[in-house]
């Protein structure tokens, strides 16, 4: 398991700084693309995700879901890939959700003064974290799909996508090189503290929160001084690999 999240993790760079007609981010002058889930593939999903927690992300809880919704138990077979697409409509559905947050942040605080753009990517990032918290004690089975070859390019592609519906919902128009170093990094730190989440027994994640803070913090300090990409997607992951060794994290 940890041999996968780390292979999941190394995969970063080459899946998350490209923008292609298959890793999908936000266009002003375009509309976005449809979903990947029909009506009765969302309906059975939906249906299904109230499982997870007792069930895990398994075919049984596809087969709960299916039933649910009012369909047989082959209609499984609508997913070729398994219980890894209730793994892939948790990614999806959560991301969506954020949009709904976004209303709060541009509220003034006591001072009168609104939250910027850095302050908006910490809250954002914070509540698609907190959207884990229900199936966390499930979540090292969904690294574990997210972590097998035939899945991963999909798990790289919703990351990317991820991060950039996190920055587009906080406001960053920026359309230089920064775009990519931005993402790039904001993947890289969401995956390791996703992963440092699943060993966190500290009340409301508090220990998970520093985490995040920390990881946050070591970007803006060194973003300034690092030449490249690749630098700068370095930088993060080997921080962020340090700190889950030094929990017992094996990776």
């Amino acid at each position: 398991m940890a041999s996968k999240s780390r292979l999941l993790i190394q995969c970063l760079p080459r899946f998350s700084l490209t923008k292609s007609a298959t890793n999908l981010y936000h266009s002003y002058t375009h509309p976005p693309p449809p979903g990947p889930f029909t009506p009765i593939e969302t309906s059975i999903l939906s249906a299904a995700l109230p499982h997870i927690p007792s069930h895990g992300f398994t075919h049984t809880t596809l087969s709960l879901g299916a039933k649910d919704a009012g369909y047989v138990d082959a209609s499984t077979n609508l997913f070729p890939k398994g219980a890894f697409s209730l793994v892939h409509y948790h990614l999806v559905t959560q991301r969506l959700g954020l949009a709904k947050h976004v209303e709060g942040l541009e509220k003034p605080n006591s001072n009168g003064k609104t939250m910027g753009t850095g302050g908006k990517v910490r809250a954002l990032t914070w509540e698609r974290l907190m959207g884990n918290r229900e199936v966390i004690h499930r979540w090292q089975e969904a690294l574990a799909l997210m972590s097998q070859p035939s899945n991963i390019p999909t798990s790289i592609s919703e990351l990317s996508s991820l991060a950039d519906e996190i920055w587009f919902l906080s406001g960053d128009t920026s359309v230089d090189t920064s775009w990519y170093t931005k993402r790039a990094s904001l993947s890289t730190i969401y995956a390791a503290t996703e992963l440092f989440m699943t060993t966190d027994k500290s009340a409301d994640y508090h220990e998970t929160r520093e985490f995040l803070d920390r990881r946050l913090k070591d970007v803006q300090t060194v973003g300034s001084a690092v030449g490249n990409v690749g630098q700068w997607v370095g930088f993060t992951a080997h921080a962020g690999l340090n700190v889950l060794r030094s929990k017992g994290v094996r990776i």
